[in-house]
């Protein structure tokens, strides 16, 4: 399904740059902070971050493969070990990675092992990419919770330490917002909402209620 949006895409030429590539715009202040989250088709999981009061950017991008500055037509390929992922630049002290975690959690299948949704393959895999101590630990705690609390098959997402994060090309960024239509299509004929709704409910694609200001 992805591949027929990009046919159309090469026809009407890719849309205009983005900010999120500049230096300016990566976490180096002491009020943001940097997670990374893969969810299958990085379309998809820009707009629940973009809603949420705090973040300050999303970037798609490639990471957790051993190729340097890869294409997306080497990621799709399979072949470099790469995840299409997004990089969330936050606000820590008015959300905290909890609830980032919150949110990944209800956008991704998290027993499917082979890829999310109608995207097979490991470049479509689901995982959380901790920056740190602290997110590994939240990371870890939170899927245990799942696993123990809600789920009885295993959860099949990777937990694993972060490794370079490559921006994906301009017209990847922001899909949803520069192609609405052609995204909506994508999204509908890849099954995602439905499969959402099935395992989350009237949780599907939410954000649980921040507490306190985080």
């Amino acid at each position: 399904m992805k591949r027929l949006v990009l046919i159309c895409l090469a026809i009407v030429g890719p849309s205009s740059g983005f900010a999120a590539t500049d230096e300016g715009a990566r976490a180096n202040a002491k009020t943001q902070a940097r997670a990374i989250f893969a969810g299958g088709c990085f379309w998809c999981i820009e707009p629940p971050y973009d809603k949420l009061e705090g973040v300050i950017s999303t970037t798609s991008g490639y990471t957790g493969g051993t190729v340097a500055n890869p294409t997306y037509e080497q990621v799709s390929a399979g072949t470099t070990g790469h995840a299409e992922a997004v990089e969330v630049v936050f606000d820590p002290e008015r959300v905290n990675y909890d609830t980032l975690l919150d949110v990944f959690w209800r956008n991704i299948d998290p027993l499917d092992g082979s890829g999310q949704f109608c995207d097979r393959g490991n470049q479509y895999r689901s995982a959380i990419f901790y920056l740190d101590e602290a997110q590994k630990q939240a990371a870890e705690a939170s899927l245990e919770a799942l696993q123990s609390k809600r789920f009885s098959d295993p959860i099949r997402t990777e937990v694993v330490m972060a490794t370079a994060f490559y921006p994906a090309e301009d017209y990847h960024q922001n899909y949803y917002e520069e192609n609405p239509l052609r995204y909506k299509y994508y999204r509908w004929g890849c099954g995602r909402d439905s499969r959402l709704e099935v395992l989350w409910g009237d949780e599907a694609g939410g954000k649980r209620k921040q507490a306190g200001g985080d």
